[in-house]
Formats: structure tokens, sequence, C-alpha cells
């Protein structure tokens, strides 16, 4: 997800690049419906004669918030899986994630085919430190079934008092049986931003785009130096599994690394939605080599990250096609404590890519094969494109690149015991530190030029600290 903090418009519209799952519709009464007869259209009389003869004839009662649901939840549906309604709740659960302290399992998922799929745990969280993974099925929730429910029951039930148990039944492909797994519920307090060095090569870790991680990474910059003694050799920017969140921290990532260029643009169905965002002067690495790793978990904020630094030949991108997120919402009020969040824009790379359905594929492809499940799981991974309604990419995708990205390469050979032999434990890290150790990057002099200005705005002065 990303959602942007910067000035709101009129009637206080906030845009939204979101990856959000789970959340709950508003429940209403039939006020608001009433109030709207045959005469404003012919298809709102028929809306309002299906609900009288609903409430007339039903074999059981039924109640109005239940109906006037129904009716939201089938409206958002026809549209794509990322427009909905959100009641008070929903805001809370909002708030959390992009200030990064929720309660929790630590999952972000999706349905597909009536089943809860996984697109990735929370780097950290109960669930991967319980060894979930991207791509696993949830059929079971304490043994009771969970296929055929809805998406929000499903969550609404994961969701608990931290410290209270869950245990769940999953099927995961590659494997032949379920197996059950127990996770603790945990108020999931993320560190958005961790660093460390090996050797003379900095790695840093974003798990979301929370507030203020454009400063965080920059003050990991200062760690890094000051531990090094200086310039690192180069630099690792791990972004896997990390679903989006801030856009402007996105943005403000981005801008730590250019000295100038487009960072990411916005085009929407009226020029009012169409934005551009540039980078301000100043590299905080001083042009030192990076790799930006990414996965099928990688999503939005994420994309524009990696899209920005590939495009300008600032970094090279390492790992595995990512999720394909590329709409923006718009969210707006409609009380103190509701609002409909609704898909108003596509975003592109500097180029001018979209990367909806198709997703940012990175300079060299690297499977995480220190994962034994980890080319099974692959290959059923869901990413936007799987999900129903999503929207079209305007351009024709790359067939031919999306189906090299399921071909084995054969220097990626050696099996998850091979390497446990060996003492490596994740393997597109290693690959990541040995390419950085081993080959010499495009340095930022090679940027492409600037994409056409839309309607042009610099990165967050907070980038840089001022």
């Amino acid at each position: 997800m990303a959602l942007r903090r910067f000035s709101l418009r009129a009637k206080a519209r906030l845009r939204v690049a979101a990856l959000l799952t789970g959340l709950a519709l508003l429940p209403v009464t039939t006020a608001g419906l009433a109030a709207v007869d045959g005469r404003s259209a012919p298809q709102f009389g028929e809306l309002m004669d299906v609900y009288q003869r609903i409430q007339a004839n039903y074999v059981d009662k039924v109640d109005d918030e239940q109906l006037i649901r129904g009716a939201i939840n089938g409206m958002l549906a026809s549209l794509d899986p990322h427009s909905a309604y959100l009641d008070g709740s929903d805001f809370e659960n909002l708030r959390a994630q992009t200030e990064g302290n929720y309660g929790g399992l630590g999952l972000s998922v999706t349905m597909e085919d009536g089943v809860v799929k996984i697109i990735a745990p929370t780097r950290g969280s109960p669930a991967e430190r319980a060894g979930l993974k991207a791509g696993d099925f949830i059929t079971h929730l304490d043994g009771r079934l969970v296929y055929g429910g809805t998406l929000n029951e499903a969550v609404d039930e994961m969701r608990g008092l931290p410290g209270t148990g869950l245990e769940l039944t999953i099927f995961r492909p590659g494997r032949d049986e379920p197996f059950d797994v127990s996770v603790t519920r945990e108020i999931i307090d993320l560190k958005p931003v961790e660093w460390s060095v090996d050797g003379r090569i900095g790695v840093i870790t974003v798990a979301s785009f929370s507030a203020n991680v454009g400063r965080e990474v920059q003050r990991a910059m200062l760690d890094i130096r000051k531990q090094v003694g200086g310039a690192p050799d180069g630099l690792v920017l791990d972004l896997r599994s990390n679903p989006g969140g801030l856009l402007d921290e996105a943005v403000a990532l981005s801008d730590l690394f250019l000295d100038d260029g487009q960072i990411v643009s916005q085009r929407g169905r009226f020029a009012r939605d169409n934005e551009a965002y540039y980078a301000r002067p100043g590299d905080v690495a001083n042009g030192v080599p990076i790799v930006v790793l990414i996965d099928v978990g990688s999503a939005s904020a994420s994309e524009i990250v990696a899209g920005a630094l590939q495009d300008h030949h600032r970094a090279l991108v390492m790992g595995e096609r990512s999720f394909g997120k590329g709409s923006v919402q718009t969210l707006v009020p409609l009380s103190r404590d509701t609002a409909l969040k609704l898909t108003t824009a596509r975003y592109y790379t500097p180029s001018g890519k979209s990367v909806q359905e198709g997703g940012i594929r990175p300079d060299l492809i690297v499977p995480q094969i220190s994962d034994p499940d980890a080319r099974a799981r692959a290959a059923r991974a869901v990413r936007e494109s799987d999900l129903r309604k999503h929207l079209i990419n305007e351009a024709d995708l790359d067939q031919d690149a999306l189906e090299q990205d399921m071909k084995q390469d054969p220097r990626f050979q050696l099996t998850a015991d091979q390497l446990e032999e060996k003492g490596i434990e994740d393997f597109q890290l290693h690959y990541a530190l040995e390419t950085l150790r081993n080959t010499r990057l495009a340095q930022p002099s090679t940027i492409v030029a600037r994409a056409p200005a839309i309607r042009g705005k610099r990165a967050p002065a907070q980038a840089r600290g001022r």
C-alpha cells in the first residue's frame, strides 16, 4: 500500500496506492438509500424495488444494515480489488498500518477461489517466525474450515487479543499433505527500517513504508558510514515482502539516492489526478553501487522505489518479479469516521512504464533457493494479475519476459540442503552481496532522460532532513 500524505484537496480527498486486504464494510442504515427514488435514475428505482421485495418476502427477517452492506459490497466488487467502503474500525486499521503498530498475526492475505491465500508475512511478525510463506493457503482456523467464507470473516477470526493462540491449517504447493501451524497473536510493533554491515557493504531492510521511513533510511546510511569508517563499498536495499505504505515515504526514500529526475507519476481519468514527483539534488550514498532486492511480496510503494532506481540506472534490481500493484486510490471522507476508498489513477515509473499487472521485473532474476519450497510457491504465487476485477495494463505486457521468469537458471541449481552446508541461510541476500563484491554496477551518471512533466512536484523536504 502507498498512502499519500501530501496536501489534501477539495473535499479533503486523500490519494492512496494501497495493498489492503480484509477490510470490513461500513454498517449503515437505509436512510441514504431511501432518499433516492426512481426519478433520479431507473436503476435506483429497480434497486429500491429489490430491497423492498426482500424485506417483504424473504423467508427470514433481514436486517437493513445487512442488505445495504451487501449492496455497497456488490457495487465496489464490480470495480476492482482495491476500492472499498471504510468504517471507523477500518480507519483505525489503516492508521495502525501506516504508523507501524497494530495487533494480529502479521499477514497480508487475499481470497483465491474461496480459499484464503497468503500474499506475504510481515517481516519479524509471529506469522513469519512460525514459518508461513507467500503462496501458502489457509484452509482451517482452529480446526474450522474457512473455505467458501468471505475474506473479512477470515481476517476477523485471525484478529484477537495479544497473547492468544490460533492454529492454522496450511496447504503449501509442493507438499503432499496439509500441516498445522500454531501462531500466537501479538501487537505488531514494526521496525520499518533495520540495517547491518557485511564486510564493507551496508544492508538496509525496509519492512514497510510507514511514517518517517525516509529519515530512518537516511539515519541508517549515517550509521553505516560510521561503522565502516567512510563510504561503504556497496549497499543492499532489501524491499522483499514489503507490502507498501505511505507514498511520500516511497518518494522520500527514492530521492535519497537520486540527484535529479522524475521519481514517479500518476495519471487518472481527469487532469486533476495527474501529478509527477521529482528528486532533489544530492545522493546520500555518494554514488556507491546499490542492489535492490524484491520478490512477489514487494508491492505498491516498494515498486515505486524499485522502478525509480531501476529506470535511472542507479541500482541493480535483483530477486523475483514484484506484485504488480500500480493503481492509486483516493480516500474520500464521508463522515467523521467513514470514507470511500476509490481507485482514481495509475502510477508510472520514470520511463513511463505502468507496473500494473506485470510488476517490476528484476534486472537479474534470482530465486530464493535456500527455501526448499521456493520454486513450487513461486509458480503459484498470487499477484495483482490474479485478483478478480484487477485493472488491465494499458500497454501490452511482455509475455515472453513473464514466461522467462519461470525458467530455471542453470546458475541456481544448488539445493537448500547444499546451501545450508555452506552456511548460506538467505541465498538472495548472499548473491546480492557477492555481486556487489565482484561486479562494478552502473553509476548514477547513466540515468535516463527525465520523463515529461505532468504536474511536477519535488520530493518532500523531509527526505533531506530539512
